[in-house]
């Protein structure tokens, strides 16, 4: 009778496959997939459930007791709005304008407050003190500030023989004002997200390029300006964001004038809610977010692909 021998190894070498399964039965629990779930509701309720309920009270012609279907006639009227042109032409500029200086402005202070210089903690918190100020009391303080008769700019220049403009009553100088006044609140968050950046960068970058005679312009051209695009790429979607869908600053320094020319497209529509016509702004707001939408994407992508190159 031929005895067959095991050829495989011992019993108490062989691979157990009980540990395994339990550890895949435990990587597949749906038990942490609860924890999403408050978040979950909470984004549903504030943010889903608004705004596709947006979507549909812009195709109606509504009251806060009734609403009657009435198609696309919302948006073809709103597209009919005499400054409607002049608002996404404002809008435009004063993204550009405010994203723009916070980008250079953010970068610079962001630059100055990592370096060794005095008081360096003091200064961090007074540049990002009027991120935390109310918006609206910014704006009715800067509007006593700028009165081209009382404010106390037009004061201190007509100290040194200097007169000062209108502005907020020069439609040529009221957006331009304001766009500066929301740079002087916003400008903190910048170089805070700047300062994040900056730190980031290993020490290792900075001696290389000294060991190869680098000065100061050099660090910041070879080092700092490429190896904080994260920062900047934030910055500019954050401020560019804010910049088009501005409305409370324009609003409490000058409410859209004089005449037409601090109008952005939320002052728009406001206009429009303010004056009873409900569904009108609600497609209003609808073609705002699609425009923000439109830019936004596909600008993050692009800042995506240009921070994978550097």
């Amino acid at each position: 009778m031929t005895t067959v021998v095991p050829t495989g190894p011992p019993a108490a070498e062989q691979p157990k496959l009980a540990p395994r399964t339990r550890r895949s039965a435990q990587t597949h629990s749906p038990y942490p997939t609860w924890f999403y779930l408050p978040a979950a509701v909470i984004y549903g309720t504030l943010f889903l459930v608004p705004t596709f309920a947006s979507f549909y009270f812009s195709l109606t012609r509504w009251t806060v007791f009734r609403s009657t279907f009435i198609g696309l006639d919302n948006f073809t009227e709103f597209f009919q709005e005499p400054a409607l042109v002049k608002g996404f032409v404002n809008t435009f500029l004063y993204a550009v304008a405010t994203s723009g200086l916070k980008v250079v402005l953010g970068l610079l202070l962001g630059i100055l407050l990592t370096s060794q210089i005095r008081a360096r903690g003091y200064l961090r918190s007074v540049v990002f003190f009027p991120v935390l100020v109310s918006t609206v009391g910014v704006g009715i303080t800067f509007t006593a500030l700028m009165d081209p008769s009382t404010g106390a700019i037009n004061s201190a220049l007509s100290a040194v023989g200097i007169n000062g403009p209108g502005w907020l009553t020069d439609p040529s100088l009221a957006l331009f004002s304001v766009a500066l006044v929301d740079v002087w609140k916003g400008v903190g968050l910048a170089t805070v997200i700047y300062i994040a950046g900056i730190v980031s960068i290993p020490q290792d970058y900075y001696e290389a390029a000294r060991i190869d005679g680098a000065g100061p312009w050099q660090l910041f051209r070879n080092v700092i300006l490429p190896l904080s695009w994260p920062a900047t790429s934030t910055v500019i979607v954050l401020s560019l964001i804010g910049g088009l869908r501005s409305f409370d600053l324009i609003w409490a320094m000058t409410r859209g004038g004089p005449g037409f020319s601090s109008d952005v497209v939320a002052s728009v529509i406001y206009k429009q809610y303010q004056a009873g016509f409900y569904g009108l702004s609600t497609a209003g707001n609808v073609i705002l977010f699609l425009v923000v939408t439109a830019i936004i994407v596909p600008l993050s992508r692009f800042l995506a692909l240009k921070e994978v190159e550097r």
